[in-house]
């Protein structure tokens, strides 16, 4: 019942999303566009959609190599390395 109650909401604001979108987009009036300009568009859609993409992607791609670890220095301070771990080890004496 409560994703119910989430989900006919969130369906409501979408159509009148799409409702008001389309209303809008059908009361501009001028002359119609030629057929380079619709060409123009959707290059410019499908250039920036795979740009987006492939930003987004590297972003994922570079976090999970950790190459991003380097960059914050509070992430080498939380997890100290193995070096650290054994110089602040105390040296037992053998000869006590």
């Amino acid at each position: 019942m409560r994703i119910l109650a989430l989900i006919v909401p969130l369906f409501v604001i979408l159509a009148a999303a799409v409702w008001w979108a389309t209303a809008l987009w059908m009361s501009v009036e001028g002359p119609p566009m030629p057929a380079s300009g619709h060409i123009a568009m959707w290059l410019g859609i499908i250039f920036s959609l795979v740009i987006g993409c492939g930003l987004m992607a590297l972003m994922f791609f570079s976090s999970r190599r950790g190459y991003d670890d380097q960059a914050d220095g509070r992430a080498q301070r939380a997890r100290p390395s193995a070096e650290d771990a054994r110089e602040r080890v105390p040296a037992t004496d053998s000869n006590q």
